[in-house]
């Protein structure tokens, strides 16, 4: 009796303990979810295309501001296909035990934080190329970039917080306040800023894909298996990149379609950018 009661105390304390896998292990697992998968590759197939796409586009540009704001879009495509491969891999993908007080606590949760990484380092060159096309001022825009690594950076610590439920609500928090920030540049500032530009037309809808499209991140969350886990992971991931797909690879098509056309209300010049006054560096 006192045997069997030991060994079923330690079969106990087995099953409660961290469940730790290796990363062959955790790409094995997301393999075995075609669904959660699937997620994950076809992101990686339409960033490698929209790098074409803009490729091919930006050919012929000339201008050296049209330029920057075809290499900004290039550079949301870049990061995320570089990301998507680490989620893929398994490399920035882990089990995480759930606070008490969650709807799934004390159980280990795979937590796609590979996806914040993509979010800090992508949204940052959505935001350089609205600006831009809004001919706002380099102050609103750092601003607007500094705003959302906070959001992304304090996002992921509420993804990573496990001591306490409370304070993964009290980083979601924070991280949806600079968010509203980054909201009211995007309606308000930069929408003014447009109207003077002349180029109201593409950044209204551009800032209707981009704002509607960034609610859904925070409904996601708090929906999915972080939040109140009333979504399962393969959901809340297809959720996570079908909102992907419409903030940035269509926004890109939609921004690189006006940009080869190289219109005046975004040309700038030879000497945009230089370094030296009077200079015009040689065409690249």
């Amino acid at each position: 009796m006192v045997h069997s009661a030991a060994l079923d105390t330690a079969a106990l304390a087995q099953a409660v303990q961290p469940l730790e896998m290796t990363q062959q292990e955790i790409f094995e697992h997301v393999f075995d979810d075609p669904l959660l998968a699937w997620s994950f590759v076809v992101n990686i197939a339409l960033a490698g295309l929209t790098i074409l796409f803009i490729v091919y586009l930006g050919r012929n540009l000339t201008d050296p501001r049209a330029k920057l704001i075809a290499v900004s879009v290039m550079l949301i495509s870049v990061v995320s296909i570089s990301s998507y491969s680490g989620l893929t891999s398994g490399l920035t993908i882990s089990f995480l035990e759930m606070p008490a007080g969650h709807a799934r606590g004390g159980e280990e949760v795979l937590t796609m934080w590979g996806r914040y990484l993509t979010w800090t380092f992508s949204t940052p060159f959505i935001l350089i190329a609205l600006g831009m096309i809004a001919g706002s001022n380099l102050t609103k825009i750092l601003t607007s970039v500094a705003f959302t690594i906070a959001m992304c950076v304090t996002g992921l610590a509420a993804a990573f917080t496990t001591s306490s439920l409370i304070m993964r609500w009290w980083w979601f928090a924070i991280s949806s306040i600079f968010f509203l920030v980054i909201v009211y540049i995007i309606l308000v500032e930069w929408a003014a800023d447009a109207e003077k530009a002349g180029t109201s037309d593409l950044f209204n809808t551009l800032k209707i894909l981009t704002v509607v499209g960034w609610f859904g991140y925070p409904i996601l969350w708090a929906l999915g298996v972080e939040g109140f886990a009333l979504l399962d992971v393969a959901i809340t991931s297809w959720g996570y990149s079908i909102l992907d797909i419409i903030t940035k690879y269509i926004v890109t098509v939609l921004i690189m379609m006006w940009l080869a056309k190289e219109p005046s209300e975004v040309t700038a010049g030879a000497d945009y950018g230089t370094s030296l006054p009077g200079f015009a560096p040689a065409d690249d």
